[in-house]
Parts: C-alpha cells; sequence; structure tokens
C-alpha cells in the first residue's frame, strides 16, 4: 500500500478506525470521512500524522445529503490528488420492526448503507481507473440471513451486497470490488444486545467468541492487495454463518 491513497467511510472509531489503522501501517496515505464524531476522527488523525507526517486527513460529509459523494471524492483529490482505494465502511443500523416502519427509516438505512456506497463508488471509479484501484464494501452476515426486526438493515446490506457484484462487472478490468461480510465484531455502543442475546450469538458461532475491528481491517487489507480477486464477499464471522 506504501504510496497509495485510501478512502475510508466512517472511520473514526470501530471498524472504520481500524481498518484505517491496518492500511496507514501497511504504507498508504489515509482520508478519514467521519459525520458527527470530530473528536474521535480529530484524535486518530493526529495518531496517524504523528506516525508519519501528512499521510492522514479527516473530512466531515453527511453521506444522505446531495451532493455528498461529489463533494468527498473532489476533498480527497484536492488533498493528495489520487485515489487508490475506497472503503465504504459507514453504515447506520437500528431495528425496524414489521408494523413500526416508516419511510424515514427506509430513506435513512437504504440511504447510508446501500445509495451512498453506491454513488461513492461511481463517483470514485474514473480515478480508481486511473490507480487501477479497488473498492472493498462492509457487508454484514445478515445480507444472507436476515436479522429478525431489522427488516429494512437486512434489505440494505442485501443490497450492497448485490452492488459488490454488480460493480466487479462494471468496473472490471480495471477496477476490482470486493466485500467483508462481519459477524459478531464489536457489540453496538447503545446496548442494544442484551446477555442473553450476546450468549445465544456466540453459542452459534463455531469459534466460540466475537470478533475484533483487526479482523475485519486484515480482510479489507488482503482484498486491497489481491491481483486477481474480484467480485467476492469474505465471511468474517468466526463460522456464525454456516451454523445450521
Amino acid at each position: 500500500m506504501k504510496g497509495k491513497v485510501a478512502l475510508v467511510t466512517g472511520a473514526a472509531k470501530r471498524i472504520g478506525a481500524a481498518i484505517a489503522r491496518r492500511l496507514h501501517a501497511a504504507g498508504a496515505s489515509v482520508v478519514l470521512h467521519y459525520r458527527g464524531a470530530k473528536v474521535d476522527a480529530a484524535k486518530l488523525e493526529a495518531e496517524l500524522n504523528a506516525q508519519r507526517a501528512g499521510s492522514a486527513q479527516r473530512v466531515k460529509q453527511e453521506l444522505l445529503e446531495e451532493g455528498a459523494a461529489e463533494a468527498l471524492i473532489a476533498a480527497v483529490l484536492a488533498r493528495f490528488g489520487r485515489l487508490d482505494l475506497l472503503v465504504n465502511n459507514a453504515s447506520m443500523f437500528y431495528a425496524t420492526p414489521v408494523g413500526r416502519i416508516r419511510a424515514k427509516h427506509w430513506s435513512e438505512l437504504v440511504g447510508a448503507n446501500l445509495r451512498a456506497p453506491l454513488l461513492l463508488s461511481q463517483e470514485a471509479a474514473p480515478h480508481l481507473a486511473k490507480a487501477k484501484g479497488s473498492i472493498v464494501n462492509i457487508v454484514d452476515i445478515h445480507a444472507e440471513r436476515p436479522l429478525k426486526n431489522y427488516v429494512v438493515y437486512s434489505i440494505a446490506k442485501a443490497g450492497l451486497a448485490a452492488l459488490t457484484r454488480s460493480l466487479a462487472l462494471e468496473l472490471g478490468p480495471k477496477v476490482r470490488v470486493n466485500g467483508v461480510a462481519p459477524g459478531a465484531i464489536a457489540w453496538p455502543e447503545d446496548g442494544r444486545f442484551e446477555t442473553a442475546e450476546r450468549r445465544r450469538v456466540v453459542a452459534t458461532t463455531p469459534l466460540a467468541r466475537v470478533g475484533d475491528p483487526s479482523d475485519i481491517a486484515q480482510a479489507v487489507h488482503f482484498l486491497a492487495t489481491a491481483p486477481f480477486v474480484t467480485g467476492q464477499i469474505i465471511a468474517v464471522d468466526g463460522g456464525r454463518s454456516v451454523f445450521v
């Protein structure tokens, strides 16, 4: 990744921050997109620049706004002049049980998890093609196995899986497009998964534990540097997606 430039959306903390650190450690310059986590983004930017001066830049952008994709890609090019890797990590996640689903939920969840990655990928594609770069989408194992009460989220991630494969066809041979589908990696910060549910998830995971954000970062790094891999979605879930 030395000399390359990566844009990671939702990079301020958790999985996004782990991805940014991993790519930076491999030699890439990174653009850290964030929406509201200003303090976390600033700390990460300072941390990475302390390791290698001028190698990280944070950019605030609401991805649901009109023109967001154009503005974010323009910011990357203005700072570094090129783009080699787009990691569509930014996400929105909350329950939408049937009977309580509203148009706003569709707009937010599909907007964050599917529409934004599509528009960002489209805007980035010509620049990635020049660099023979790639896109890595952070999908979810629940794209294939819907999560109960999370109807719209599951639909949106299923769409992101389809987008990953579609773009691999559309953008090849110059741009590779792959995905990583996490299982239980980092529990939601709002405590919405109670202790009993967490135990159930671990019990249905063959490796009998949750993963770490670094596991996702490692998979992203692999896909970013695997020249003959495209159109693939790797489950990083401790084997949970094969549990019967």
